[in-house]
């Protein structure tokens, strides 16, 4: 049986967007890593904040931690990432999956985003599939977790895996699929490689949604208790069930509220398109009209 290191981790949840972002260190050596850290943004407005990203950095301040990476699961489609905030304050490096270049240049076109690289070059690391390196003394793995998106990936720090938007609490089930570049079937073959991990580690949504019948908010689990009672995936299902299941909820899901200014900004590293000659940056807003 293997033994896994146990990080310390802090979680803080953000309710405008239902995101959860998290503070993880080594005890031992007090370095940190921040995972999907939330930038305010009111889209009524178009003004942002950063309470959510100051949150974080005043426990890890408290703790006396060095923050040496933040580490983004995806590009969020649901909220805008405080990633170059983070950053900008403690000097950490920002990594996410190899495979955003797909991203971007599927979403390049459709903002006109002529300053996107399309090879991942925003970012300051690009993560491969079972990379590993350490965080202080706690050895870090990358999992591509596509599905959701293409570039999904999980980070098993330790005894803890954080899935990203790939699974949800047991009780919500698993994330949609539908959006471009996104596949019911492989979201399929990432969680059964998640729920082929040791029955004992930490599982970390980054999102919960409080379904009926729960009246808390909750975001940790067990790969042994997703896979005998997560609603979507317990055992038995077979991947064509899952998948039809998949198409035909996601038919029914509204698009989500900061999408377009999430991806814009997400697809950049978290920074915004490059101010024009006024001095103002702009987020824009395809428009199509149906006849």
């Amino acid at each position: 049986m293997t033994t896994f290191a146990r990080p310390e981790i802090e979680a803080f949840f953000d309710e405008a967007t239902n995101t959860v972002s998290y503070l993880v260190h080594d005890p031992g050596m007090r370095v940190a890593a921040v995972i999907d850290p939330v930038l305010d943004f009111d889209h009524r407005t178009g003004r942002g904040s950063s309470r959510s990203a100051d949150a974080i950095l005043k426990a890890a301040e408290a703790k006396r931690l060095s923050v040496a990476w933040v580490l983004e699961t995806h590009a969020h489609a649901d909220h805008l990432s405080a990633a170059p905030y983070i950053k900008l304050k403690t000097g950490a490096k920002v990594g996410i999956g190899e495979h955003i270049r797909d991203v971007q240049k599927i979403f390049r076109p459709v903002f006109n985003a002529l300053d996107v690289s399309g090879d991942g070059s925003e970012f300051d690391h690009l993560f491969k599939d079972g990379e590993r390196f350490l965080l202080g003394a706690i050895e870090v793995e990358v999992i591509h977790t596509p599905g959701h998106t293409p570039a999904c990936v999980s980070y098993r720090i330790g005894d803890a895996v954080f899935v990203g938007d790939t699974l949800f609490m047991p009780d919500y089930g698993t994330a949609r699929a539908d959006f471009p570049g996104g596949s019911a079937r492989a979201l399929y073959r990432s969680i059964q490689r998640l729920l082929s991990l040791p029955d004992d580690l930490r599982l970390f949504m980054c999102h919960d949604y409080k379904p009926p019948g729960r009246d808390h908010f909750a975001w940790e689990t067990t790969v042994a208790e997703e896979r005998a009672k997560n609603v979507h995936v317990h055992a038995g299902v077979t991947e064509e069930e899952f998948v039809a299941m998949r198409e035909r909820r996601d038919a029914t899901l509204p698009t989500p509220l900061l999408l377009l200014p999430s991806i814009q900004v997400n697809i950049r590293a978290g920074k915004l398109p490059p101010p024009e000659r006024d001095g103002i940056h702009y987020l824009k807003i395809p428009v199509s009209l149906e006849p």
